[in-house]
């Protein structure tokens, strides 16, 4: 039997990225026109999907491709301090010795995830680290890296904590694992009806199992 797929996000579902973004968001605001990021602004925020968000900030559609790359370089100099989600390193080594494979997709830099897989000694636990630049675009993504790796779409899983990842893998006919740990509420979740939800780590593997 072929083996399963565990394809990853990072931001919010491995490392712990939210208030360095968050932090990072807020000092871009004036440049990129929208207003800061306050507690409770983070909380209406994570009931919203990407394209709301941006819908609420009132950023151009335009000026999203260059606010990404900046807050991606100001991060890699947070990179070293971020630690990661408690029990996700358990729960990666805990797949992984169940023979399952595992992977990345991101819009994250390669660069930034490989610095911080490194520095929490999570680098020999994944066969590939995908980088790719999108907002509502992720299908596509997912599916030439499907494509290149040669994963059938069966034995393929998403685990992600944005609306947007639930959205993007039902689209490329893979099953999905929405984690409440992330940026998105349980709620927000929720609604895109993903074949799991899960709100710790250590359930990771049971579903998987089930998948």
């Amino acid at each position: 039997m072929t083996q399963k797929v565990i394809i990853f996000d990072f931001d919010g579902t491995i490392a712990d990225t939210v208030d360095a973004l968050v932090t990072i968001a807020n000092r871009l605001a004036v440049e990129f026109g929208y207003i800061q990021i306050s507690a409770n602004e983070l909380t209406v925020l994570r009931n919203l999907t990407a394209r709301e968000i941006i819908k609420y900030s009132g950023v151009s559609l335009l000026r999203i491709p260059f606010l990404v790359k900046k807050v991606k370089g100001e991060l890699k100099t947070k990179i070293k301090d971020l630690e990661s989600i408690p029990g996700i390193k358990e729960a990666l080594i805990e797949l992984k010795n169940h023979g399952y494979r595992l992977g990345i997709i991101t819009s994250n830099s390669q660069e930034n995830v490989s610095e911080f897989l490194k520095c929490h000694h999570l680098d020999d636990l994944f066969e590939f680290i995908h980088s790719g630049v999108t907002i509502f675009g992720k299908t596509t993504i997912i599916n030439n890296v499907l494509r290149q790796k040669q994963i059938k779409p069966q034995i393929a899983i998403y685990v992600g904590d944005e609306t947007r990842d639930v959205e993007a893998a039902k689209k490329a006919n893979i099953k999905v694992v929405a984690v409440t740990w992330g940026f998105n509420s349980p709620e927000a979740l929720a609604k895109e009806n993903p074949d799991f939800l899960i709100n710790h780590p250590s359930e990771l593997l049971e579903v998987i199992k089930n998948c």
